[in-house]
């Protein structure tokens, strides 16, 4: 039946997912190719562990390698077409991809799908806002792809709530897996088996059960140290469980990081910065309005902009600082560490999520700009004084939220610290 469940996700949403995927064509065509060679390979995995013991960890890791490397090549091609026009797109699979490494997670695979859902949201909500007025095709990629995870989730739990079920009889030699063969036809049941054989005498159950109270004395007797009241030691109960070491990490983490070439180029109207360690002049200068600066992966850097362009993204960002004239649109903070902006003249929107520590200094044409924030910390705004100082405020981060007739009321909650 867990072969069968995986099937109706594969021939469900993701097969809706696909084939919207090939209408849009290009990258997106060619990303979704990789994800049906994922879900392919998965099932090739369910297949064997319900006709197989469960093997060795050592072998289970060897095992789930064929996923592992899906996993990332669907992340490195998005990384090798950041100049993508269907960037977002290629960011909501590479983000929300790992969730096929439930199978190496215990005890709570079902939640650990919901997490990498969410992990792509925010790149589904991008691709809605770019593109729900100009194309439908996309409204339905989005709904199709955060489907196939919704019911991959609901697979997950009915099927494997808490682990990777291995219910077969065959042993796995050497962490080799047998040859997927198709999954076997539904028994059917054997009615004949049902029927009641009346030369069955039931005489000797009625025997036991007129025996009254003489049927206790073929029961044996609970001593003092078989109680749990009066022996400590039966009342610590089982060893809570603990993750197999290594488990679990095999396919769902990328390996250690490794250090990439600097980058700084423009392509089209897409300025790329990306693995800048420790540079501190770096400049974009001559960029048009209609011109978008992109930030990632940056450390301890600063990038200076003139003139007045689209926007400015920061990806993932360490200890990284943009200073620039005036935007048309936003600057956004995605996944970022320690970082801080300056505008010189006007930003319309300041958008954060996923940031701890976020230090925003405003010039006076830019106050009447609008800061959106979520799941971020330590966030200030610094308003410029007369005197030529800055004040600093908080952004605020802890709120109370109540019950109330027709809804909620959520309220600021001050620190007095």
């Amino acid at each position: 039946m867990s072969v069968y469940g995986y099937q109706d996700v594969m021939s469900g949403p993701l097969a809706q997912f696909l084939a919207v995927s090939q209408q849009l064509g290009g990258d997106v065509a060619t990303h979704a190719a990789m994800v049906k060679t994922a879900f392919d390979t998965q099932l090739q995995y369910i297949v064997m562990a319900s006709e197989s013991k469960q093997p060795s960890q050592g072998d289970i890791n060897n095992l789930i390698q064929p996923t592992a490397k899906c996993i990332q090549q669907i992340q490195e091609f998005r990384e090798k077409n950041r100049g993508s026009p269907y960037f977002n797109h290629l960011s909501a699979i590479s983000e929300s991809i790992p969730a096929l490494g439930w199978v190496a997670v215990s005890p709570t695979p079902g939640p650990y799908v919901k997490e990498m859902n969410d992990a792509g949201q925010f790149y589904t909500n991008r691709v809605l806002k770019d593109w729900k007025e100009k194309d439908k095709k996309h409204v339905d990629w989005v709904k199709a792809w955060v489907q196939t995870l919704t019911e991959l989730q609901a697979f997950v739990k009915q099927h494997h709530t808490t682990g990777l079920v291995w219910s077969g009889k065959n042993t796995l030699a050497g962490g080799a897996p047998p040859p997927p063969g198709p999954p076997p036809p539904p028994a059917m049941c054997d009615i004949s088996a049902l029927s009641v054989d009346p030369s069955q005498d039931r005489s000797a159950l009625f025997d036991q059960i007129n025996q009254g109270a003489d049927i206790t004395k073929g029961l044996k007797k609970v001593t003092s140290d078989m109680q749990t009241h009066k022996n400590a030691a039966l009342r610590q109960g089982p060893a809570p469980f603990k993750t197999p070491a290594g488990a679990g990490a095999t396919c769902v983490r990328s390996a250690a990081p490794v250090d990439k070439p600097p980058v700084f180029n423009r392509d089209g109207k897409k300025w790329m910065i990306e693995y800048q360690k420790g540079n501190h002049n770096l400049l974009v200068e001559g960029a048009e309005m209609n011109n978008v600066v992109y930030l990632f992966k940056c450390t301890d850097s600063t990038v200076t902009v003139k003139g007045k362009i689209n926007s400015i993204t920061l990806d993932s960002c360490k200890k990284t600082s943009v200073v620039f004239d005036s935007l048309v649109s936003a600057v956004e903070f995605i996944n970022c560490q320690s970082v801080q902006m300056q505008v010189l003249s006007k930003v319309p929107t300041i958008s954060i999520d996923k940031t701890d520590g976020c230090q925003m200094y405003l010039s006076n044409d830019s106050l009447n700009v609008e800061i959106v924030s979520s799941k971020s910390s330590e966030m200030n705004v610094l308003v410029p004084k007369p005197n030529g100082d800055y004040a600093e405020y908080p952004i605020p981060e802890q709120y109370k939220t109540t019950v109330v007739p027709g809804g909620l009321s959520t309220v600021i909650v001050e620190s007095k610290g």
